[in-house]
């Protein structure tokens, strides 16, 4: 019985992991180059199997049984979210693998979203946030107040006004996209890894669209709902049938 409440307590942290990265996955079905997170699970060790585990307290019958589910690190799905086209001169979508290079104060980010404008002081930064866009020498581009009206992005990644060539967009991409980690903001941050250049094609005036399915989503929040109130009823039966097994067996005898 004892055992039943763990696994079950396992099942309600479980659900819970799942409610969250599927909700913050709907809170961004419109999020321009949003990756939907994977709540992933797996089987946890029984108790004698692990490393640290005390010989003395495996139980033939135990070792037999499951040890429960266990919530894994999250995973981000990369995957290719459907090209939009906006008609903004200063819209880019990535077709492909890669990745947009921006400046968050003094740290170098990365993003799918290529809705960009220019600011105040004439610099080319993101829509949704101010961040500096940079270019393949790894500096903030600048086109320019006076080009602000002008300027446009090419399918090469070269930002232009008119005929004139004020840079090009540094565009990169990693051998492992795994090492890449959400910041928030829409950014990742590189965790020990170095960018290459990447091969993706890019798309002017396009934006890409965020790859939640909000129809799929919303299924699998129900399914995890549902999954955590019968873990929380099955923990209500067996601390009901303990309470009978310490209270009236021992009326009995």
């Amino acid at each position: 019985m004892i055992y039943g409440i763990y696994q079950s307590a396992a099942g309600l942290q479980v659900n819970q992991y799942r409610q969250e990265v599927l909700s913050n996955n709907l809170a961004n079905v419109a999020t321009t180059g949003f990756k939907h997170d994977l709540a992933v699970v797996r089987e946890r060790s029984v108790a004698s199997r692990e490393d640290l585990a005390d010989p003395a307290l495996t139980d033939p019958t135990f070792d037999q049984l499951t040890g429960g589910s266990l919530v894994a690190p999250t995973y981000t799905s990369f995957e290719q979210g459907t090209v939009e086209h906006t008609g903004n001169k200063l819209d880019v979508a990535i077709f492909g693998e890669g990745f947009f290079s921006v400046l968050d104060g003094d740290a170098v980010r990365y993003t799918r979203d290529g809705r960009f404008m220019v600011n105040a002081d004439g610099e080319l930064v993101t829509a949704a946030g101010g961040y500096n866009v940079l270019d393949e020498s790894g500096q903030p581009l600048t086109v320019g107040a006076d080009n602000s009206d002008r300027v446009q992005i090419t399918a090469s990644g070269e930002v232009r006004a008119g005929n004139e060539v004020l840079g090009k967009l540094d565009v990169v991409d990693f051998e492992n996209e795994r090492l890449l980690r959400k910041v928030g903001g829409n950014l990742l941050v590189a965790m020990n890894a170095e960018p290459t250049k990447a091969k993706a094609t890019l798309m002017p005036q396009s934006i890409e669209a965020s790859t939640v399915d909000p129809t799929t989503t919303m299924v699998a929040m129900i399914e995890a709902s549902r999954a955590y109130q019968l873990n929380a009823t099955l923990i209500g039966l067996a601390d009901s049938t303990l309470g009978r097994a310490v209270n009236d067996i021992a009326r009995i005898r």
